[in-house]
């Protein structure tokens, strides 16, 4: 989930400095001050060249479309959601939008000039790319499907693998069921970013075929086109989609295992890795832990597009930026969520070393993406506790999906199972603790 590009690495206007527009020098903040003084007891007001301004230390998310026209600090008439509705709607009719900021021991209301006010965009690329995603996993699935077949009729297979056209339709399942995790997924946050009146696009999906990709798709994404507006929107957006998609990933992975032939395997060849919560679907399943010894699951269809929707799940949870974590982090930790981007780094750096060459791309991705915030335009009011449990449990949903080692040669793997993916979550278990310490308590503010 991203937000449009007009940020710059520090959530400051890309490409453009903060200068007051061309009035005199205290008309903008004078003609302001009586609306302020509806919701604030203002201590003090300073304009955009005054060195001191809070907002030198603090992270706005800003559109191209706005200039600073200057700050009101002091002190809050009331509950600061509130607070904010009341001054938006004052400001609104004259172009203006306001951020609301805790700045030391005072309130800081920050006043821009310009509003986002993006305009309707063509579906005709989202439709194009679903198109194509769907050709792509459909593909992907009749490869699956010739394995499948294989096991029984080998002449059938390799009719199958050398034509695969004509009998694309054998990859239904796995089109269907990875469709349908990554669909819940985006529209996940598509309604939530709708109910709490974010403008948003529709998804983006990106087709990546086989053998450029093992998934047959990059996954999906959607576009943040507005700024918004506070933490419990922000937390909803992040949360909803990884866990709707979990909430079909899970079944889809538990029928597809119970599908699937278990028995002798070949000492050669790729074995996907185990999340805790994979390794928990195979023990329910097959009433014991596989791989054990030469015996293993061939994952059919279904199996492959549940790993998979997993997989992405956990991707999409990792705390930084841009991601579905970033945000769940922001909205419960604020500023502090930016403390995890040097060590979930060095973290990646040491998976792409010493686990899994798999992680180089993702690597850099996080390196690109891990310092853009969708920071809410009012900062202050705190979550909810519902929105608290939510939060805490999209980031077990992290904990407990995340897999260290995406795939492996099966002669290579030493120590498959739980073992190695709770040793390569200790790293996220001590960042975790050090925030704790930190912030003198999760929820502290």
């Amino acid at each position: 989930m991203l937000s449009e590009p007009a940020l710059s690495h520090d959530d400051r206007l890309a490409g453009r400095s903060l200068q007051a527009p061309a009035r005199p020098e205290h008309e903008p903040l004078l003609e302001l001050r009586p609306l302020v003084e509806q919701i604030m007891t203002v201590e003090r007001s300073r304009l955009p060249g005054e060195a001191d301004l809070p907002l030198e230390r603090e992270d706005l998310l800003m559109t191209g479309l706005t200039e600073l026209l200057g700050v009101f600090e002091g002190r809050l008439h009331g509950p600061p959601a509130q607070a904010y509705e009341h001054i938006d709607a004052l400001l609104a009719p004259h172009g203006l939008l306001p951020l609301l900021r805790r700045h030391g021991q005072r309130d800081a209301l920050i006043i821009l000039q310009g509003r986002p006010n993006p305009g309707p965009r063509s579906p005709l690329p989202n439709v194009l790319l679903l198109l194509a995603t769907v050709f792509s996993l459909l593909f992907l699935g009749t490869l699956i499907a010739a394995g499948e077949v294989g096991m029984a009729d080998g002449a059938l297979a390799s009719e199958i693998a050398n034509n695969p056209l004509p009998n694309l339709w054998r990859g239904l399942p796995y089109a269907a069921s990875l469709l349908l995790i990554l669909g819940a997924h985006e529209l996940g946050h598509y309604f939530a970013a709708r109910r709490g009146k974010v403008a948003v696009s529709l998804p983006y999906f990106i087709p990546l075929p086989f053998p450029l990709s093992m998934f047959g798709t990059a996954g999906a994404f959607i576009q943040l086109r507005a700024p918004i507006r506070s933490r419990r929107t922000l937390l909803d957006i992040g949360a909803s989609g990884p866990l709707l998609g979990l909430a079909f990933a899970i079944p889809i992975v538990l029928l597809g295992l119970a599908t699937s032939p278990v028995g002798p395997v070949g000492s050669s060849g790729w074995v996907e890795g185990n999340s805790l919560l994979y390794a928990l679907s195979k023990t329910v399943v097959f009433g014991r832990f596989l791989p054990a010894g030469d015996i293993d699951v061939t994952m059919n269809q279904l199996a492959q597009a549940g790993w998979t929707g997993l997989l992405v799940t956990a991707i999409n949870l990792i705390p930084l930026g841009q991601l579905d974590g970033g945000h769940i982090m922001y909205a419960l930790f604020g500023r502090r969520a930016r403390l995890l981007y040097v060590p979930v780094l060095i973290a990646a750096v040491a998976l792409t070393l010493f686990v899994s060459q798999a992680w180089l791309l993702w690597l850099v991705l996080l390196f690109l993406l891990g310092r853009f915030y969708a920071v809410p335009l009012e900062d202050i009011t705190p979550l909810d506790r519902r929105r608290q449990v939510i939060g805490v449990l999209a980031l077990v949903a992290f904990v407990v999906t995340f897999v260290p080692i995406p795939f492996a040669l099966r002669e290579m793997q030493v120590t498959p199972g739980m073992r190695e993916s709770v040793s390569a979550l200790l790293p996220v278990a001590l960042v975790l603790m050090a925030l704790w310490r930190k912030g003198g308590g999760l929820w502290r503010r």
